[in-house]
């Protein structure tokens, strides 16, 4: 029986935020009934160094049996770099597999998806650093959930299938990379998690 979870991370997507429909659905929905869970989501930086770090910092004292890190597109790409280095438990959603060949062509002005008065500058710099943190083969991918929708606009679904090879795979017919279909994948993550009352 694993072990329930009292800390839990969420980790948004590349011009996303923690005001994410996934984020605040999930935020609310353990709020209501596990109230002893103490959950974390914040505002992630433009530059992955400087992302990692505000993690690192911010899980430090967290326990490494209890917690678990979910990730979505970019977010997942991170989950996936924390869960290696930490042995925890991830829930990936679309999760980026190379950002770094991806995100090259997003170098200039941006704009943030839930505020777009919200402007940040996505650097050269930044492709380097997501290359130089880019994990090597998974060492534990049961340790891992993984819900790729096929119907992806954004990303590949049969290179993130084939990066997370082993995982525990909810592979969606149709929906699409923001997985407007959140709510039909609640239970399976839940019972991931397994959180603490």
């Amino acid at each position: 029986m694993p072990p329930t979870r009292t800390h839990l991370l969420y980790l948004h997507g590349f011009r996303s935020s923690p005001k994410s429909f996934k984020a605040q659905r999930l935020h609310a929905w353990l709020a209501e009934h596990h109230p002893g869970l103490h959950w974390w989501c914040p505002q992630l930086p433009p530059s992955p160094r400087e992302a990692l770090a505000l993690i690192d910092s911010g899980t430090a004292a967290w326990p490494t049996a209890r917690s678990l890190v979910l990730g979505s597109s970019l977010g997942g790409f991170y989950a996936t770099v924390l869960a290696q280095r930490r042995g925890w438990p991830s829930v990936v959603m679309n999760p980026a597999v190379d950002p770094a060949r991806d995100l090259a062509a997003y170098i200039g002005e941006q704009t943030a998806f839930h505020s777009p008065e919200e402007h940040f500058y996505f650097r050269a710099a930044y492709v380097d650093e997501l290359r130089a943190m880019t994990p090597a083969a998974l060492a534990h991918p049961a340790d891992i959930l993984a819900i790729i929708a096929k119907g992806d606009e954004v990303l590949d679904w049969r290179e993130m299938a084939g990066r997370y090879a082993g995982a525990k795979m909810r592979l969606i017919e149709g929906s699409d990379h923001a997985l407007s279909d959140f709510e039909d994948h609640l239970p399976a993550i839940l019972e991931f998690i397994q959180p603490c009352d």
